[in-house]
């Protein structure tokens, strides 16, 4: 190889990609009992934490752009777990919020992490290594946010 820097092993991106995608593969077992794709459970998360938030604001969250939003939400609309609303306010803002059936889905989806954490334990991943990651992700995603 005539240029060692480009050797897939020293990439910290393809780490992290292929991390990504094997936790993401690691709730391929429970997202389908809730009905759910994995970038909806997320947006789903966000508003079980607080109830009828912008797109922006659940953007900002997420780490997701309104191109992919829009049609997730409306797909999470057309299942009747959210319903949108133009803001009071500012009628160019689209309000979105859970319905009743988004709410009751938050105590079957509460199991979900466990079970992630279950099997993340059966490959012997500790939670102290699991905390340290977590932390060091925090700081890296900050940094390059900014």
């Amino acid at each position: 190889m005539a240029y060692e820097q480009l050797r897939l092993d020293h990439q910290l991106c393809f780490r992290l990609y292929t991390a990504s995608r094997l936790i993401v593969q690691g709730y391929q077992p429970f997202l389908p009992q809730l009905g759910l794709t994995y970038t909806q459970y997320i947006v789903m998360m966000v508003l079980w934490e607080k109830d009828s938030q912008t797109v922006g604001e659940i953007g900002s969250k997420t780490k997701l752009d309104t191109n992919t939003l829009t049609p997730l939400i409306k797909r999470l609309e057309g299942e009747g777990l959210v319903k949108r609303s133009k803001g009071k306010q500012d009628g160019r803002q689209t309000i979105v919020s859970l319905t009743p059936k988004g709410r009751k889905l938050e105590a079957e989806a509460a199991k979900v992490p466990g079970c992630l954490a279950d099997e993340l334990h059966t490959c012997n991943v500790q939670d102290a290594d699991m905390i340290q990651l977590a932390g060091l992700l925090d700081k890296l995603i900050e940094k390059l946010s900014k």
